[in-house]
């Protein structure tokens, strides 16, 4: 039976960064490979929420009927991550990293971590360190973990900055082990540069 990765996103959340990933968990990393996830979306309710291109998106799963069996908990950036439903999401977080799960977080979804102290102990980048520490505040006390870079996996926490995408789905699939270190990076560098080989 194939294991859940959750995504999670709020109303105006950005489909781009969710696009490959979601493509690569349902269809496999490459045309040869073989999907061992399904993924599922999970918002504040089950009411349909809207991305910024518009796409009208139907939840599996409200924030309260989130099930306890899954591999990731992977926060899609937005405009909404300083909202009120973004408070619901705090549980999820800390309930995941205190089981172990894996937890995936891009552009403002990254910047919302920071500010609940998920970032703390582990390397992590953002849309900036300034961003980091504008909506971290003292809840953000790990300036020194920060690195300018894509996508930063550390600790069983990936986070990436507004254009890393691509490397935010690189660094989620290889934390879930979707399939070998070859394929991933194929498939990484055929979306990234057009080449592919295995």
């Amino acid at each position: 039976m194939k294991q859940e990765v959750l995504l999670v996103v709020l109303n105006e959340y950005a489909d781009w960064e969710a696009a490959f990933l979601a493509a690569s968990l349902n269809a496999g990393v490459t045309p040869e490979s073989e999907s061992k996830y399904v993924l599922k979306v999970v918002a504040p309710s089950l009411e349909p929420v809207r991305s910024i291109g518009g796409f009208r998106t139907v939840p599996d799963y409200g924030f309260g009927t989130v099930p306890d069996d899954y591999a990731a908990l992977v926060l899609i950036g937005g405009m909404r991550w300083r909202s009120d439903a973004a408070a619901g999401v705090v549980p999820l977080v800390r309930r995941a990293v205190e089981r172990g799960k894996i937890v995936g977080a891009i552009c403002n979804a990254a910047s919302f971590l920071a500010a609940h102290g998920f970032l703390n102990v582990v390397r992590h980048t953002g849309n900036t360190l300034e961003q980091l520490k504008l909506w971290g505040g003292s809840a953000y006390t790990n300036e020194t973990g920060y690195e300018q870079r894509q996508a930063v996996a550390d600790g069983g926490i990936v986070t990436a900055n507004g254009t890393g995408y691509l490397e935010f789905t690189r660094e989620l699939l290889f934390a879930l082990e979707a399939d070998s270190p070859e394929r991933i990076r194929a498939s990484y560098e055929f979306n990234k540069n057009g080449l592919y080989s295995v």
